[in-house]
């Protein structure tokens, strides 16, 4: 006898092709696989799931799946609580983010956005998984297979393909629309920038930022300058958008 999966919550789009969206599904259970395995032999990464229902009590992903068990997976729901803990998974400290390469200029838009985005294309998903882990961190990728990975506590898989449609998604998810403080941190390294006086650096500044621009910030650990410009205020009507209470409703 098989054990029955139904699916909620926007979980019934992720499971592979040959299965029939929306419809209970009969898995054999002959391998008394965990609930996480059973799920995920379906192709859904347990980060994407948001509640579990085994035979009609809530339970986390450890569980054994017998004959004749049914389950039920529910998706995230916006916003989610990642300060909150749950059976799935414990709360976070903060809300930072780790970006993987396939979603890389996401990590720019959220830097400027002013969330913490941890970002580093040299590390393989061992070491994206381990260090979003050690962090505290939601890994954020289009890869599957990555947040599959038992290492793997908080993770989005991010279904946009433009890197602007990436953050309105990750900022509706988790209902961040209360938390972006645009242009307060750098671009380059994630490090919250500081204000600086114009005298200080005027001997960097090329001649038309000397004479048209008067306020300064900088990132001091790498260095590099920022000033208000047309690419800002092009970039802060696009933030602005994002913090819209139609934005927030998903309108």
């Amino acid at each position: 006898m098989p054990a029955y999966v139904v699916l909620h919550n926007g979980l019934q789009e992720l499971p592979r092709r040959w299965l029939a969206h929306g419809q209970p599904i009969s898995l054999s259970v002959l391998r008394r696989p965990s609930v996480k395995d059973l799920l995920e032999s379906l192709g859904i990464p347990h980060p994407e799931i948001g509640r579990l229902l085994l035979n009609g009590c809530e339970v986390s992903f450890a569980p054994v799946v017998e004959e004749g068990d049914r389950v039920e997976a529910f998706g995230q729901q916006p916003p989610v609580d990642l300060l909150a803990a749950s059976l799935l998974r414990p709360a976070l400290n903060a809300v930072r983010f780790a970006v993987d390469v396939n979603v890389g200029k996401l990590a720019s838009l959220l830097r400027m956005a002013g969330l913490d985005a941890f970002y580093d294309p040299g590390l393989d998903d061992v070491g994206l998984a381990e260090a979003a882990r050690q962090q505290g961190r939601v890994l954020l990728s289009r890869d599957r297979s990555l947040l599959r990975r038992n290492l793997v506590q908080h993770g989005h898989l991010v279904r946009a393909s433009r890197p602007i449609e990436q953050l309105a998604e990750v900022v509706r998810l988790y209902g961040l629309h209360d938390r972006l403080a645009p242009f307060s941190r750098c671009l380059i390294c994630n490090s919250l920038l500081q204000p600086v006086d114009k005298a200080t650096v005027l001997h960097r500044l090329q001649p038309l930022t000397r004479k048209y621009y008067d306020s300064f910030r900088i990132c001091r650990a790498c260095d590099k300058i920022y000033w208000p410009g047309t690419h800002r205020e092009r970039m802060a009507r696009l933030l602005l958008a994002l913090t819209s209470p139609a934005a927030a409703s998903g309108r």
